[in-house]
């Protein structure tokens, strides 16, 4: 059976007009009309009915062309991966775009973990602040993104997001020379120097939940802003203020004395850093790396013993 006689029967539905149906499949009027009883042939029973104008089709002929059309479907979908599969290149290079304090340390350290698990793989990172990621993402200029989210709001489209890591977001400071914080939050109404994320980072909306219960807003004296952790960093470093960063970014420096973390752990924001992808824009390699990273996080949600 020829399996685009389907296509013919979808016109004849459509059109309720042989003549108009034929026209469409670029057939005369006799020829259209000898595939579709060719069809009902096959099928052994009565697709059109003909006894009034517009034809239409009999629920055989509706159930039959369901029925086609997703096998149509399945076939040139397969057709479709397999010519990508055939067209792509064997050295295909994944790019990841992240954020600038995702990419200096949380980045080499889970693409290393995923190699192990996974299989060496060709990639290339492009930092970015996280409008940049995503609109890059949008176009198909990287193949993945990572980037930050709040734990307790995960983003609306959750099938197009993974968690592969945690993090969260610490207050620090330089310490005094005995170890303790230069700024502290005791005291009502003492002000501090606040080092904070510009308005184009939306990494700064983590914090604006906290500040709002803690009710330390007013207190909050802005000395210095940027959209950059790193650029952050340095000026608490080097003692202008109080900033929240990245756990994952800091570490090092609280654990040599350079930066020190003050107020409780009641001052943390947890994050979740997520994968994203655009699926309209996939193939073999990405799906397949996605498919890898989807069992592993289903895995770790079941129930353990």
């Amino acid at each position: 059976m020829d399996i685009s006689l389907y296509r013919d029967l979808e016109r004849l539905g459509q059109t309720g007009n042989f003549s108009q149906a034929a026209a469409l499949g670029n057939l005369s009027q006799p020829a259209f009309s000898r595939r579709i009883k060719s069809l009902e042939a096959w099928v052994g029973v009565t697709l059109v009915d003909r006894s009034r104008q517009p034809v239409s089709l009999t629920p055989a002929g509706t159930q039959m062309l369901e029925a086609g059309l997703q096998a149509l479907a399945r076939i040139e979908q397969e057709r479709s991966q397999i010519l990508e599969a055939q067209s792509l290149p064997d050295k295909y290079v994944v790019t990841f775009g992240a954020q600038h304090s995702i990419g200096w340390r949380f980045y080499p350290a889970w693409l290393q973990a995923l190699e192990e698990a996974y299989g060496p793989i060709l990639s290339r990172l492009r930092a970015d602040d996280l409008p940049g990621c995503m609109r890059d993402l949008r176009d198909g200029s990287v193949d993945f993104v990572i980037a930050y989210q709040d734990a307790g709001n995960r983003a609306a489209h959750r099938d197009e997001t993974l968690v592969i890591g945690q993090d969260r977001l610490v207050p620090v400071c330089k310490p005094k020379a005995d170890g303790a914080p230069l700024f502290r939050f005791d005291g009502e109404g003492i002000e501090m120097p606040y080092l904070r994320f510009g308005d184009t980072a939306p990494i700064g909306r983590h914090l604006e939940p906290l500040f709002k219960a803690k009710g330390v807003t007013g207190r909050l004296r802005t000395v210095y802003e940027n959209s950059m952790a790193g650029a952050l960093r340095i000026r608490a470093r080097a003692g202008d203020g109080v900033a929240w960063l990245p756990h994952s970014l800091v570490a090092p420096d609280i654990e040599n004395g350079i930066l020190t973390r003050t107020g409780d752990a009641d001052w943390d924001v947890n994050l979740e850093i997520c994968l994203c992808r655009n699926k309209k824009r996939s193939n073999r390699v990405t799906r397949a790396i996605w498919s890898f990273l989807e069992i592993r996080q289903n895995v770790s949600l079941l129930p353990q013993d």
